[in-house]
């Protein structure tokens, strides 16, 4: 799997040395046609990093002929100094391919507030170029890891067509638009309006509601392309299912190699007045701290959840505070936001929770993916210099 699955792309991964560990740390990937529309969705934290910043520009016209990933340094908080240096990469990338800087898109991830040694990447760009091939989407996943424990890939195969990508991610997972660096492949015909619609729509139900720990980085990225090189023009719903199906997956990936995470935790609100509102209400419980701590000890404390749930504004979710019901794994712990069943009767000891908080206030549901608040969580960010 990964982004070289669909027709029209190569990739690879290389060892630069940007990172202490000495592991891969360079990624490029190319799009060789006939097609190369594309579409993206950035951060929106105000502090952008410098690849965000330039990488907006490259986007205006819907084309990307390449993109350069470099984990081992977010070259955010960077200054001028920092756009500079991603102008360099992309000027670097697009002599070795032959393309033009303002076609190649350039992501970067690591440790803010520190310049990239340049005398290092672009050496690592270009060996990344030279290794460029159709099998080499897996070194490319690998090389933008960061304190991933494994890399995420997806695939989806459809009606003549096929969607790869990659991501990246571990910490700082919260929406504000994608919450990673993730480059999605497709080789199918699909003009850059549509890409950039669907991208959105999959984003906004799947990446933007993985929500690990509350923090947004500076460097979010997801970048979709198309290269036509299957031929095949999909029927529009049909690609936005197979988009919005691999942007879930490696949601879901992301969640389960959240740092130190015990439990990967789905927060599931059914029956509020809007979708919107669903979102607020499972989101609000999401970023409870209380709730997460809760799980880790694996107790069913509903009491956090509805407390939780008793933060949204009414005029955000309209709900009856007395009529809210959850479940933890099956167990109806909650009935009109007071005793169910006995909560005794709940298994947290798996890794999979599902919580379920029914608000009797309409039809409308939304489901936010989270995990557990640890102790090896708190270790490993105060080890990280972030």
């Amino acid at each position: 799997m990964s982004v070289t699955v669909p027709q029209g792309f190569r990739a690879s991964g290389t060892t630069a040395g940007l990172k202490d560990s000495g592991k891969p740390d360079v990624a490029v990937v190319v799009n060789d046609g006939p097609d190369r529309h594309a579409a993206a969705v950035f951060t929106t934290n105000r502090v952008a990093a410098a690849p965000v910043l330039w990488s907006r520009q490259v986007l205006t016209d819907g084309r990307v002929d390449a993109v350069v990933l470099n984990s081992g340094g977010a070259n955010a908080a960077t200054g001028h100094p920092g756009f500079q240096d991603t102008h360099a990469t992309a000027e670097h990338a697009a002599q070795q391919l032959g393309v033009s800087a303002g076609d190649v898109v350039v992501c970067s991830t690591g440790l803010i507030g520190l310049p990239l040694p340049m005398e290092r990447l672009l050496p690592g760009v270009s060996d990344a170029v030279g290794k460029l091939s159709a099998d080499g989407g897996a070194d490319a996943a690998e090389a933008i890891m960061t304190t991933d424990t494994v890399p995420k890939t997806s695939e989806h195969q459809g009606p003549g067509y096929t969607i790869g990508a990659m991501a990246k991610g571990a910490g700082m997972l919260a929406p504000g638009m994608a919450t990673m660096l993730c480059v999605i492949t497709t080789d199918a015909v699909v003009a850059p309006q549509q890409l950039d619609a669907a991208l959105r729509e999959a984003v906004r139900t799947t990446l933007n509601r993985a929500d690990s720990d509350g923090c947004m980085s500076t460097n979010d990225t997801v970048v979709l392309m198309s290269s036509g090189a299957s031929g095949a023009a999909p029927e529009p719903a049909e690609f936005q299912e197979g988009l919005r199906a691999v942007c879930e997956d490696l949601a879901r990936q992301l969640i389960a190699d959240a740092e130190g995470a015990a439990h990967e935790i789905t927060i599931r609100v059914v029956n509020a007045s809007t979708e919107e509102a669903a979102e607020a209400v499972a989101r609000a419980v999401s970023r409870s701290n209380l709730f997460k701590t809760a799980v880790f000890g694996q107790d069913p404390n509903w009491g956090r959840v509805i407390s939780a749930v008793g933060t949204v504004p009414e005029d955000v979710a309209p709900f009856d505070a007395y009529a809210i019901d959850v479940t933890f794994n099956g167990i109806q712990v909650c009935r009109a936001a007071g005793v169910g069943e006995d909560r005794n009767l709940v298994d947290l000891s798996g890794r999979e929770v599902t919580v379920e908080i029914d608000l009797h206030a309409g039809d409308a549901e939304a489901t936010i993916w989270t995990n557990d608040l640890t102790h090896d969580y708190v270790h490993e960010n105060s080890a990280y210099s972030s």
